[in-house]
């Protein structure tokens, strides 16, 4: 009978140990997956908003070519906001622009203002720029500095040297934010910093 106790005494406490094993084995399983989880989340999220932001950035740089057009004018050197935004444009739509689609329209943008100059409106001339410019950077500007911080450096510097212009020629911070198109301007260029200073922080972390 002692023995017999002994005995399943015995395999009652291996059992209690593997079962505390596997039990452990779990919870590390779990953790791992919970960091995972967590790290994929937060990777997806940062992207996501680096992505938005630089559709933010895009359309604000638009926006403000637009207004330079109109009668609501910017007071600043708007040929700055191509640079910008072939900079800034999101990936999809640069290599689209790039590719075939880039190609004809900068040709006929050509054909038009060679042969039709007259008919080529003037606010047209920004736009066929930049997609002149997106179809013929080289590969050093279009892949490797727009893709790196030194391109997100060249967005910050033109979006400061834009600010202060506009703060120039509205005679004054307070009159930039107090004058009815002096508003406007002021946050179309404003717009200008998230994407390129989010980047850089994401960058360098």
């Amino acid at each position: 009978m002692v023995g017999g106790k002994m005995s399943y005494l015995a395999m009652k406490t291996d059992y209690e140990a593997e079962n505390a094993l596997i039990s452990s084995d779990l919870r590390e399983l779990g953790n791992s997956l919970q960091q995972l989880a967590n790290h994929a989340f937060l990777g997806g999220g940062l992207g996501f908003g680096t992505s938005f932001l630089k559709w933010v950035a895009f359309c604000a740089a638009v926006y403000l070519l637009i207004l330079d057009r109109t009668n609501w004018k910017t007071n600043i050197l708007a040929s700055l906001l191509i640079p910008y935004i072939f900079f800034s444009l999101p990936n999809w739509l640069f290599h689209l622009l790039r590719g075939e689609v880039g190609k004809w329209i900068a040709f006929i943008a050509v054909i038009l203002r060679l042969f039709f100059p007259r008919r080529f409106p003037d606010w047209l001339e920004l736009p066929a720029a930049l997609i002149l410019i997106i179809v013929v950077a080289p590969r050093l500007f279009a892949d490797d500095i727009r893709g790196h911080w030194v391109g997100l450096v060249i967005c910050l510097i033109i979006g400061c040297y834009l600010l202060q212009e506009h703060i120039r020629a509205s005679g004054g911070f307070r009159n930039s934010f107090t004058r009815s198109n002096g508003i406007s301007n002021s946050i179309g260029i404003l717009l200008l910093f998230v994407y390129p200073v989010w980047a850089l922080v994401l960058w360098f972390l």
